[in-house]
């Protein structure tokens, strides 16, 4: 199984999100790429995933993950990267945005959409987050 995921946004929720599939998928045997492009840049970016934001008005969640002892986020990319996750930061996005390579979790590659499509052309399944 092949699985495309597109990272487009970045809060806490978005977070869960991605890794959960993507874990999932690599878990069981599944050949994962994930494609972070603005907002979902901050999801490998080494400060922002410390800090994504909650939606308002869903704080209570933050108790609800540590009691039912889901993974941090910063847990979860570990995993995904330990699972053989390839990570891909959008190019145009991080030259908008200013930022560099080594702004990311280590193991992240930088390509653009071109990069990601030539992976997607061929995927089982392809997601939007």
């Amino acid at each position: 199984m092949k699985v495309a995921i597109i990272a487009a946004n970045g809060g806490m929720f978005d977070a869960y999100k991605v890794f959960n599939i993507a874990t999932a998928a690599a878990a069981t045997d599944g050949e994962v790429e994930i494609f972070f492009t603005f907002e979902g840049l901050n999801l490998i970016h080494k400060e922002g995933l410390k800090q994504l934001p909650m939606p308002e008005g869903k704080e209570h969640f933050a108790e609800g993950f540590a009691n039912a002892n889901v993974p941090s986020i910063e847990e979860l990319v570990g995993m995904a990267q330990e699972l053989g996750v390839k990570f891909i930061a959008c190019q145009m996005t991080m030259d908008v945005m200013g930022l560099k390579k080594e702004d990311f979790v280590d193991g992240t590659e930088v390509g653009g959409a071109v990069t990601f499509l030539g992976y997607a052309k061929d995927a089982d399944i392809t997601l939007t987050f």
